[in-house]
């Protein structure tokens, strides 16, 4: 095994105190970073293989119980241990609720010091040394169809599917690529009344143009040059069931004016038919695109947006959901161990601290096309040598600890605003605060 000296952050917004702790890890002969506040350290967990996170508990703006509770989330793997001059048995309590080992009082000795560092790094690596295929069982409240994770994400979305999956109201999936649209899409179909009735996908920039009325409402024999006999559409193919019109967003508006028309009249018209046809279909859309944006650009019908977004759905990328990474990235090693005939192959936890610290742009099918590559390119366990390039030297961008939240607040508050027509006096009803901290709140 490749040995190395551990990694170690220390957090404290006292300078003085900063640097002697920093000394005192230093003569103990390991590695050290510091920070002075939370977004320094959230700067370089992100961008460094951390081992212990060394944190002061009492900080302005924000605590070091929230840098806790970030750190376990997103870096479940990095030890913790907190460090206070002014204890007491709520903060204990809340330290070790958000994932810390252990627990010193100031002033420490360094006696004192080395044994909690020890005592904190040996316990991770007690609890979470390696993963192997073989041993992986994924737990029933970690799955949902063929849906995988353990987030807060995961189990919003679930609870969602299962308040829909029964009836034929129109879905609309929002989300990046690579989030898990269609396996969304499924999961309502397969877990639902229509379970048994046919499941019909269609990538909407995928059909040719000249193609598309053709290949989704069908045809009469002799409607155009080459159509020697009738055929039925997809819309039909799907009748009882469900229709997943895939990248909504990419079609034309005369397919969007179209479709509008089936939606409406319940009811499409062959190509060459005179008399219309009824369906009984659910129709599922899904897209990456912002088709709120695209309404306000004129390149997406309005009517058509709110008729397709009776549920709205919105996928979380994974960069936002880190609890659910190495569940996932387990059960990709287990699918491609089985396929590749390699069902004891382990995973070293340095890869996995690296597959936590990175923003997996690509979502799901990266992780999925990651794992692949390093199950095919390692021998019996995978290290370190086996992880691509772009994976270990990846720094993400620094970010500030509270933006998300605001922007998500904004985001919640012009939804509001957009279904009550830009009425700010009923959204600050809704919202429960009044204009001016809405107005406030937007700019």
């Amino acid at each position: 095994m490749n040995l190395r000296k551990e990694n170690i952050l220390i957090v404290d917004d006292n300078y003085e105190t900063l640097d002697l702790v920093q000394r005192n890890v230093k003569t103990l002969n390991y590695n050290t970073y510091k920070a002075s506040s939370v977004n320094e350290a959230i700067d370089v967990l992100k961008s460094n293989l951390i081992d212990l996170l060394i944190t002061d508990l009492n900080m302005p703006e924000i605590s070091g119980i929230e840098l806790l509770k970030y750190a376990e989330e997103h870096f479940p793997f990095v030890s913790k241990l907190v460090i206070t001059g002014m204890p007491t048995v709520n903060n204990a309590i809340d330290a070790i609720k958000s994932g810390a080992l252990d627990y010193l009082i100031k002033p420490f000795t360094n006696d004192e010091l080395n044994k909690a560092i020890k005592s904190s790094l040996q316990k991770v690596k007690n609890s979470s040394k390696i993963f192997s295929s073989d041993s992986f069982l994924l737990p029933e409240e970690n799955s949902y169809a063929a849906l995988i994770g353990q987030s807060s994400q995961f189990k919003d979305l679930v609870n969602i599917i299962k308040r829909v999956k029964d009836n034929k109201a129109n879905v609309l999936i929002e989300g990046e690529s690579g989030t898990g649209k269609e396996l969304i899409a499924r999961a309502i179909h397969n877990t639902g009344a229509l379970a048994k009735m046919p499941f019909i996908s269609v990538n909407c920039g995928g059909i040719p143009e000249s193609l598309i009325e053709s290949e989704l409402f069908g045809h009469t024999k002799g409607a155009f040059t080459g159509a020697a006999e009738s055929k039925i559409g997809l819309f039909q193919a799907a009748s009882g069931g469900t229709i997943f019109l895939d990248e909504i967003g990419n079609a034309s508006m005369a397919f969007q004016t179209r479709l509008l028309r089936v939606l409406q009249e319940k009811e499409i018209t062959r190509i060459g038919a005179v008399n219309p046809e009824k369906i009984n279909v659910r129709i599922i859309s899904a897209t990456n695109s912002d088709l709120h944006k695209m309404v306000l650009n004129g390149t997406f019908r309005e009517d058509l947006y709110y008729r397709i977004n009776v549920i709205n759905i919105q996928t979380s990328p994974l960069r936002e959901r880190k609890q659910d990474i190495l569940l996932l990235a387990n059960n990709f090693i287990a699918k491609y161990a089985a396929e590749y005939h390699n069902p004891k192959i382990t995973m070293e936890d340095k890869v996995t601290e690296v597959l936590l610290r990175y923003d997996w742009p690509g979502n799901i099918r990266e992780l999925e096309n990651v794992m692949q590559r390093m199950i095919i390119m390692s021998d019996d366990i995978i290290t370190l040598k086996n992880v691509p390039d772009h994976l270990k030297y990846h720094i993400p961008q620094k970010t500030d600890f509270f933006k998300t939240l605001k922007e998500y607040e904004k985001e919640q508050i012009v939804k509001v605003l957009n279904s009550v027509g830009n009425n700010k006096t009923k959204a600050a009803k809704i919202l429960n605060i009044d204009r001016k901290t809405l107005n406030q709140k937007i700019t």
